[in-house]
């Protein structure tokens, strides 16, 4: 069957089955991948950062953590881990390797953006076919930190104002996970969405990354929504994946 990798906004964890019942019931395997270091917000997570320090979830800010060095740094990890919960999804029992989509919103959105991009560099053994983005975070970085009046891009500056010597070195890490320089690699065929009253990730950060991907995309436009995504797009997300995937087995048998 069809099989939808699902990542998880910023601050969140993977939650309960119960707050994952939507894809299923349509058919769709699902994969949540719970984000290394978080589940301390709005939603409870399993998984420590023990490259950060950590061993269990944590309510924390991990946006400038290992900013000096674009290997260690704390999204490039969070990347990896999105690209490995990729292949794992393909390689599931009565997973279909052929029917991989990706979804999230916000951090989860760029997590998306990141697989899709990520998973078409060889030696890869798994392919994503849709990516869903909603409202997505880390796309132009470096005009987001400037632009952004909300957080989590405003730990950026705070942190730079105060440590002004690591600023060009910060900045060249940023570059290495901005969503809008990885776009370009993307394959698979996008639905993206953004709010033009967002003060979170502005529309024209989203925007960025929309331009660069040169594979089939839409993108809804909601006027006045801020960093939210509103009901009837995730009607369109299951037209989207219907149309790609054909009727998931469950909707068949039904």
């Amino acid at each position: 069957m069809p099989v939808v990798v699902k990542f998880i906004g910023y601050g969140g964890g993977r939650g309960s089955p119960t707050e994952h019942t939507m894809l299923p019931s349509a058919g769709y395997a699902v994969l949540v991948m719970d984000s290394r270091g978080q589940g301390g917000r709005w939603s409870t997570g399993a998984t420590g950062d023990p490259a950060g320090g950590g061993r269990g979830p944590e309510n924390s800010a991990v946006l400038t953590r290992g900013i000096t060095c674009a290997e260690d740094y704390y999204f490039t990890r969070l990347f990896v881990d999105a690209v490995r919960a990729v292949e794992t999804a393909a390689g599931l029992d009565d997973a279909d390797p052929d029917r991989i989509a990706v979804s999230g919103g916000s951090q989860g959105g760029a997590l998306a953006l990141a697989a899709a991009a990520l998973t078409t560099l060889e030696p890869a053994p798994a392919r994503v076919r849709v990516c869903h983005a909603d409202v997505p975070f880390l796309c132009d970085i470096q005009r987001a930190i400037t632009l952004a009046p909300e957080p989590p891009y405003t730990e950026v500056p705070e942190f730079l104002a105060q440590n002004v010597g690591l600023i060009p070195v910060a900045l060249d890490t940023l570059r290495h996970i901005d969503c809008a320089l990885l776009a370009r690699r993307i394959s698979a065929e996008c639905l993206l969405s953004t709010g033009l009253m967002d003060g979170i990730c502005p529309p024209s950060t989203v925007f960025a990354a929309y331009n660069e991907i040169t594979a089939a995309k839409d993108i809804a436009v909601h006027p006045f929504s801020g960093h939210t995504v509103p009901p009837t797009h995730t009607e369109n997300q299951l037209r989207d994946l219907r149309r790609a995937f054909g009727p998931a087995p469950a909707a068949q048998a039904g």
